[in-house]
């Protein structure tokens, strides 16, 4: 009999230590391959994601930001971001209003998307590992959340290709926090130096264009 608790001790264990390591790629696709859900959600994501939401809703919503896509686009997936980050910066959980959480796509089309994104996923986790444990702590989780704040705030701006630059930075960040991996949150940090940078070059010349051009037509 007590070889037998011991047993379902270890394979508890196991099983608790399996479900750690899961990574997302594994957890995007696991849920697209779940034949009880005809629609996915926001909410859903956030459910099944549980306290690793920051890292992995921060990633989902900024990806989408590194294409070029239509106008009007980095401000709908940019008030999701500014929502996570300022939660985070607060050390608070990941809370997002029900008007997006009830937000959905059909299993098809968000299987599709998955299909598309997983493998370039897994080949990032391939290199993310846990070190330099300090730059993931929670102290550190809130200044982290202040720097992904203000990349969110700027990447909703109307800057001419300024949401490309910060929205890389928001997800080799959210990576990094993913897999408690502080090289990869130093490397973000780096980006996020350079995206401000250089966007704030862009507006700067888009300002001083804007001024000269009104100071000549009158």
């Amino acid at each position: 009999m007590a070889r037998k608790t011991g047993a379902r001790r270890i394979l508890r264990r196991r099983s608790g230590e399996a479900k750690q390591r899961e990574r997302l790629s594994e957890m995007l696709t696991r849920i697209a391959n779940d034949p009880s859900r005809e629609r996915i959600s926001v909410g859903d994501l956030l459910d099944v994601m549980n306290l690793r939401a920051f890292g992995a809703l921060i990633l989902i919503f900024g990806f989408p930001n590194m294409l070029p896509a239509p106008p009007g686009l980095a401000g709908v997936l940019g008030l999701p971001l500014i929502f996570l980050s300022f939660q985070m910066m607060l050390g608070r959980l990941p809370y997002l209003p029900k008007f997006i959480t009830r937000q959905s796509t059909s299993r098809e089309a968000y299987r599709a998307i998955v299909e598309r994104a997983a493998p370039w996923l897994a080949r990032a986790e391939r290199l993310l590992k846990q070190r330099l444990s300090l730059l993931t702590s929670p102290v550190f989780e809130r200044f982290l959340g202040l720097v992904c704040l203000i990349l969110s705030l700027v990447l909703v701006l109307p800057i001419p290709f300024g949401n490309m630059l910060p929205a890389f930075a928001l997800c080799v960040i959210a990576l990094g926090l993913l897999e408690r991996d502080g090289l990869w949150v130093l490397a973000g940090l780096t980006l996020a130096c350079a995206a401000l940078a250089i966007v704030g070059g862009i507006a700067y010349a888009v300002v001083k264009s804007a001024v000269f051009v009104l100071l000549n037509a009158f």
